[in-house]
């Protein structure tokens, strides 16, 4: 096979392949956001006071988090998807959403002061939040896995260690809806703790479902 032959075939697959991907997204996606919303809406609804001005305020704040973890996860998951590394400076990508939370809980700090902070650390729906989040992450992780699989991943722990940090910032996004606890500290705490415990099942998902 001649050079130009075999370039062309490399081009045709990774079109084929790039297609696959892009179609995967929107035929996946969607439907999970759908599976989670009728979730959400049967075992939990949005919180009671979330029209007022101050609560709204308080939620775009949760949003902005989790909603910049889901944004780069998900763009890093589908580089992966691709047989593509993370790029020269991967890091920066993974640290948008934790250099954001970190921000919120300066000015958390700053404002509200260190007295009763592990109070507002805690919170009151703690463990709540720890199976709410999983729970809501549960199907856009397995539609990131079967976009994965139509893909050519060649790290397949990272890729679904990502892939579920991306189910969990969508997962979050969903339950910052409901959440009553407002404070950047529990966010930082217990929204973490689901971030890597649906991380790392997808990463150990990832070893088993995504090796070639």
């Amino acid at each position: 096979m001649r050079t130009d032959e075999l370039v062309r075939l490399l081009a045709r697959d990774l079109a084929v392949r790039d297609a696959s991907i892009n179609a995967g997204v929107a035929r996946s996606l969607p439907w999970a956001m759908v599976v989670t919303g009728l979730v959400f809406v049967l075992t939990l609804g949005l919180r009671a006071d979330i029209a007022d001005r101050p609560v709204m305020a308080v939620v775009a704040m949760k949003l902005v988090v989790t909603c910049s973890l889901a944004a780069t996860s998900l763009f890093l998951a589908l580089r992966l998807a691709r047989s593509m590394d993370f790029g020269p400076r991967p890091g920066v990508w993974l640290a948008v959403a934790p250099l954001l939370l970190t921000v919120l809980v300066g000015g958390e700090l700053a404002h509200a002061g260190i007295a009763g902070w592990s109070d507002r650390m805690v919170g009151a729906n703690g463990w709540f939040c720890l199976g709410a989040v999983p729970l809501l992450s549960l199907p856009p992780l397995a539609a990131l896995f079967r976009v994965l699989r139509s893909g050519a991943v060649t790290r397949p722990m990272l890729a679904g260690f990502v892939a579920g940090l991306a189910a969990t910032g969508i997962g979050a996004s969903i339950y910052a809806l409901h959440c009553t606890d407002d404070s950047p500290l529990f966010l930082a705490l217990w929204y973490g703790i689901a971030a890597l415990i649906v991380s790392a099942g997808g990463a150990i998902a990832g070893r088993a479902l995504l090796r070639w």
